[in-house]
């Protein structure tokens, strides 16, 4: 994966959360953090070791989808158009449906994201997914170059954390495409609130 060099644990985390390699933290038994050094001394990379439940091991090798992907695109590793939308009973959990988010909530968390994004206020090339409370306060924000990866961070992190995702609504700094969605359906997150337009397919 091609990621910006921060929370990598809870990318681990939270992309194994929103492709459903594993269904909870629970079935991570153990998660190891490796800095890939070049012969001049230099980082180069990280890699990210996790041992998983054997149920899950025995799922994820059933499916043929290769998950090397980048950061732009959510279809890398695809094999077909009809492989990107997952089953609708497998994203189609229980979702929180009497929470409802004001107009000056939303409005609030909006104008609040930039000076939560230290990471885009320093090189402006960022993407930020915030996590916000039914009033419109960020409570928790991750940064990295490619939306997705924005997501599954903060999908870790809230995973790793007490925050209850039933009383809040997901904000990112770009459009909601059909993956983004998907992640969100997954981690049930019922609301989302982009800053750009919807895709057709989300």
């Amino acid at each position: 994966m091609m990621a910006s060099p921060q929370d990598v644990e809870a990318f681990a985390l939270g992309f194994s959360l929103t492709e459903e390699i594993i269904s909870s933290p629970a079935e991570i038994y153990e998660l190891q953090l490796r800095l890939i050094e070049a012969s001049n001394d230099s980082v180069t990379g990280m890699e990210v070791a996790m041992t998983i439940s054997s149920e899950r091991f025995a799922l994820l090798k059933e499916r043929r989808r290769n998950l090397v992907g980048r950061t732009g695109c959510g279809i890398c590793g695809a094999e077909s158009l009809q492989q990107l939308r997952r089953p609708a009973h497998s994203i189609a959990k229980e979702l929180p449906s009497e929470l409802s988010v004001t107009h000056s909530a939303i409005n609030s968390a909006v104008m609040a994201l930039q000076q939560h994004q230290t990471l885009q206020s320093l090189t402006g090339a960022v993407h930020g997914a915030a996590w916000c409370n039914q009033q419109g306060k960020i409570v928790e924000l991750c940064e990295d170059v490619g939306r997705h990866n924005a997501v599954d961070k903060l999908v870790g992190k809230l995973a790793a954390s007490a925050i209850n995702m039933d009383e809040g609504f997901l904000l990112v700094s770009s459009r909601a495409s059909y993956e983004i969605v998907q992640k969100a359906a997954v981690a049930r997150i019922a609301i989302i609130v982009a800053v750009s337009a919807p895709t057709s397919l989300a």
